[in-house]
């Protein structure tokens, strides 16, 4: 199926500027389908070019409401019809006016009033948005579904003034409080109008249980103690005063709620304001447990890399009290293991997330392997490997380690010490190759038979923690490590 851009392209001869305010009121008008219990579907003018009357329109969006059942199933995006056979749309079409049909038409089992609405931008209507309700669900409205359809009146309104939507909008995101969590409608000055039983119950929360209607919404907010919640930059009679366009949060002891205020205008006049109100106490509780939950982790990890490198500074004292060459070695082997571990909870401890940027920690290997090794030794790393999780990580560098280790100890030339890493990544498939330009490996070398510590280290690891396979052997002159591993 064409995306929204698509259809508006290969349909019209709109602008970019014009294409945007289109998106930007798609982006907004779940604000509208909610308001007023209905289904919109933006219809675009079908033109060859801009001075040409149109032949028909395309549906290019459509949105259902979460206040009421839908009243259409199927998905009409992509549908066209020719000019004639919606006369309301037409109509909305030839005078830039909202058109209301006061005549409810059967559609299946449902009786259906259609409203059509201009959307107008820079004095030009660039498409026009059908509002499709229920007739039978709104013959008594209560009080909320009364304030409900007067405001979504107006916001249709300001749709065909070009007031709507507003522009440099801070509420389209999917965080920002929608109709159904709560809605405080405020007059001209600031005094409230209508409340809803949700946006009483969310300022109950947080402390306020008196009345709210004929009450100056921003002297409520003022009159609470709010701690240090107060804003910064403005008062709250400032920030509810309606005036402008404005999104804030409130907390106290007992709850959080997200603000967002909404203007409402009639021409050049400011006519009143709606204030989504929802109350995210639990959300931020989570967040807030979120963030102690990742500070323990990551205290976790640089304890566990203090504690390994207090074990590794321990098995380097032992190692040089040893007289024995062979048990100072098995130390210093120990020594080197247990560091290449503590470099991943290092890096770890630095970290938000609970996954490795490994091309660090292998860095670190390589700068520590090089900088302990006497001989002059050219390094090369082709590819990067990214980022593990911490378990494949510090297996990773394990069996990196060893096998670094084994090229420097057994491999190389005399005449010139070349030492290279390659990492090839083919989807969710890692092969990563040490090789060495020396002839340290017997002919007929098996891993599985060798008497290597570290090789068989190697070799377990990379078989257990990696489910991969491990392999040693010679190819023209050189000496290759190759592992080869998946990750799920």
């Amino acid at each position: 199926m064409a995306t929204f851009g698509e259809l508006i392209a290969s349909n019209s001869t709109l602008s970019d500027q014009e294409a945007e305010h289109l998106a930007a009121l798609v982006a907004e008008w779940r604000l509208l389908a909610d308001l007023s219990f209905a289904d919109l579907v933006l219809w675009l003018p079908i033109r060859k070019d801009e001075k040409s009357w149109p032949q028909g329109y395309i549906a290019i969006a459509q949105i259902r409401p979460t206040t009421a059942a839908t009243v259409f199933s199927d998905d009409l995006i992509g549908t066209k019809i020719s000019w004639g056979q919606r006369p309301l749309i037409d109509q909305a079409l030839s005078d830039n006016q909202v058109i209301k049909d006061t005549k409810p038409v059967r559609v299946g089992e449902i009786m259906i009033k259609e409203e059509t609405i201009p959307v107008i931008y820079e004095n030009k209507t660039l498409a026009i948005v059908a509002r499709h309700r229920n007739a039978d669900l709104m013959r008594m409205p209560s009080k909320l579904e009364l304030n409900y359809r007067e405001i979504a009146h107006i916001i249709f309104q300001m749709v065909s003034e070009g007031n709507f939507p507003i522009r440099n909008s801070i509420y389209s995101s999917e965080s920002a409080p929608r109709v159904g969590d709560g809605l405080i409608r405020l007059d001209v000055n600031g005094t409230v109008f209508f409340a809803s039983p949700n946006a009483r119950s969310a300022l109950s929360r947080v402390g306020y249980q008196g009345e709210l209607e004929q009450k100056n919404l921003g002297e409520v907010f003022s009159s609470l103690d709010h701690g240090e919640s107060q804003p910064i930059d403005e008062t709250w009679k400032s920030l509810l005063s309606g005036k402008s366009l404005k999104r804030a949060e409130y907390e106290s002891n007992n709850g959080v709620i997200d603000l967002l205020v909404i203007p409402l205008t009639q021409g050049k006049d400011r006519i009143g304001a709606i204030v989504l109100i929802h109350n995210i106490t639990e959300l931020r509780n989570r967040d807030k447990a979120l963030i102690t939950k990742d500070a323990t982790i990551k205290e976790i990890h640089h304890r566990v890399k203090n504690n390994l490198q207090t074990v590794s500074a321990l098995l380097r004292l032992q190692s040089r009290r040893v007289e024995d060459p062979v048990a100072s070695a098995a130390l210093a082997e120990a020594v080197r293991r247990v560091a290449s571990i503590a470099l991943v909870h290092e890096t770890l401890s630095n970290q938000s997330a609970e996954t490795v940027e490994f091309d660090q920690v292998f860095d670190q290997i390589i700068k520590n392997a090089v900088e302990l090794n006497p001989r002059s030794i050219e390094f090369k790393k082709l590819g990067n490997f990214g980022s593990f999780d911490s378990k494949i990580a510090t297996a990773l560098s394990l069996v990196i380690t060893e096998l670094i280790h084994n090229a420097l100890e057994h491999g190389l030339s005399e005449t010139g010490n070349l030492l290279q890493v390659e990492v090839k990544i083919e989807g969710n498939q890692y092969s990563v190759t040490v090789s060495d330009n020396g002839s340290g490996l017997p002919d007929n070398f098996d891993i599985e038979k060798s008497s290597n510590l570290g090789l068989q280290i190697a070799n377990t690891l990379t078989k257990n923690e990696l489910n991969g396979n491990i392999k040693l052997f010679r190819k023209n002159d050189f000496t290759f490590g190759q592992i080869t591993f998946a990750l799920n």
